[in-house]
């Protein structure tokens, strides 16, 4: 049966961002260290774009881009940041130090090379002992035996730091308990491990007593001993991956005698169009005629592309600047006493309504950015916070999330371990102090806080 084609008209409103205002929705989600590195990216890729360098900046503030000759003046002494490279050993370096002094078969060492090379920063071996064979008879084709592999497994978790080539949290422990020195307390640890670890790790202590019929001093001492160990026997050492884990503070709030001010922490000096460039198009537009003129459109371009990348990143910091400035003027409180109890509910729209912005460019906004107080740094969006209370209710009765957490880890730090406060416990300690909250919320806030349960936070 053919088919019916028909021809319909549909008219529709579509709305798309230009090609600036996507270049402003990037920068904007930007942090500090990422948006000095698109700068530096878009002075190497537009010549048409330079730094000022009439502008007066510290030489300790210059980014990495102001060490860098001028495009017109190669002819002046270049400045190189001599910045000390990280020598700290890695977890890798340190097993490979070690393996380099162990007098092994080739087959060994070079299946414990695997081995080394699959373990993670925190010491664990992610991959089976019987995957990596596969790997080095499928890849470089080495073929190793189960009894090879198996003792250069055994060697590497010979190395130190004790604990290292584990599978899991409970394996790595008995890794290290067993380069103890023999004692009472490592024999008992021993056993909990092998035999009690669901009871050691649900903290059921009476569990452990009666299982390995042993007293309670016994059991405190093996446990006091466990505590001691380092489930991630691999943190202690350096890695590539520290560097990115540093918060650069986007912007910089400075409290003097009640008066409250805001700036940028961009180290980015005043950017400009070269001169050439500007003289160029100043002449194309006099001499409308030559059209055709070789290079017209790349010198055109190029000055467009230096003229908005200026705007949008004025436009950026103004943005930054005006949606911090809302933000205190909510928080004004909390920053003049630093008291949590101080912050008051707020949400994106709130910032919307008194900046103007969209709640998406807020969003952008405060997305991974941090602010440097006097009292520490904190992403931006540890300000906002949803209202807890009924309705009608007036500000000094609302809770937010924040003044909830606040208590939950008051409460917390001064319970008595051996008897752990319940989140019904707190609800009813919280209720006493006026802080009308379900026992679900306490829930979800403490678990917000990363504090355990009753049971996990009980101590002998």
């Amino acid at each position: 049966m053919a088919s019916d084609q028909s021809l319909q008209l549909q008219q529709k409103t579509v709305m798309r961002l230009s090609a600036q205002q996507l270049r402003y929705v990037k920068l904007l989600e930007y942090t500090a260290p990422e948006l000095e590195e698109a700068i530096d990216r878009e002075l190497e890729e537009n010549p048409a774009l330079e730094v000022d360098e009439d502008q007066d900046l510290p030489a300790d503030d210059l980014p990495q881009y102001r060490y860098r000759n001028s495009r017109n003046n190669q002819s002046e002494e270049q400045v190189f940041d001599f910045s000390p490279a990280d020598t700290g050993e890695t977890l890798l370096d340190s097993l490979l130090r070690q393996l380099s002094e162990r007098n092994l078969s080739d087959n060994v060492r070079i299946t414990a090379r695997y081995i080394i090379g699959n373990i993670d920063n925190n010491g664990y071996l992610r991959r089976p002992l019987q995957g990596i064979i596969n790997d080095m008879a499928f890849g470089p084709g080495i073929n190793v035996s189960n009894e090879e592999a198996e003792q250069a497994l055994e060697i590497v978790r010979d190395f130190e730091p004790y604990g290292v080539g584990a599978y899991d949290l409970k394996e790595c422990l008995r890794l290290q308990i067993v380069h103890l020195p023999p004692s009472e307390a490592r024999h008992d640890a021993l056993d909990i491990i092998d035999n009690q670890f669901e009871a050691f790790t649900m903290k059921h202590i009476h569990r452990i007593i009666s299982g390995l019929k042993i007293s309670s001093e016994r059991a405190k001492a093996a446990i006091d001993l466990i505590k001691t160990l380092n489930p991630k026997p691999g943190s202690a050492f350096s890695s590539s991956l520290d560097a990115s884990n540093v918060i650069v503070p986007d912007l910089v709030v400075n409290i003097e005698d009640g008066d409250i001010s805001i700036s940028t922490n961009n180290r980015i000096p005043e950017l400009t169009i070269d001169r050439t460039f500007s003289e160029a198009v100043a002449e194309m537009h006099k001499d409308a005629e030559k059209k055709n003129k070789k290079g017209r459109e790349f010198i055109i371009s190029r000055y467009n592309d230096a003229r908005d990348f200026i705007k949008i990143l004025k436009q950026r910091q103004e943005t930054l600047i005006n949606v911090m400035t809302a933000i205190v003027k909510i928080q004004r409180e909390y920053f003049l006493t630093q008291n949590i109890y101080q912050l008051k509910p707020m949400m994106i729209k709130d910032i919307s309504a008194m900046t103007g912005y969209d709640l998406s460019v807020i969003s952008r906004a405060t997305t991974n950015k941090h602010v440097s107080t006097p009292w520490g740094v904190f992403p931006l969006r540890f300000f906002f916070s949803d209202s807890i209370g009924g309705e009608g209710e007036d500000d000094a009765s609302l809770l937010t999330n924040r003044k909830i957490e606040a208590e939950i880890t008051k409460l917390v730090n001064a319970e008595d371990k051996r008897h752990p406060l319940s989140d019904e416990k707190i609800r009813l300690e919280m209720l006493k102090q006026g802080y009308d909250v379900s026992r679900r919320t306490i829930a979800k806030y403490r678990d917000r806080q990363g504090i355990p349960v009753a049971r996990l936070r009980k101590e002998m």
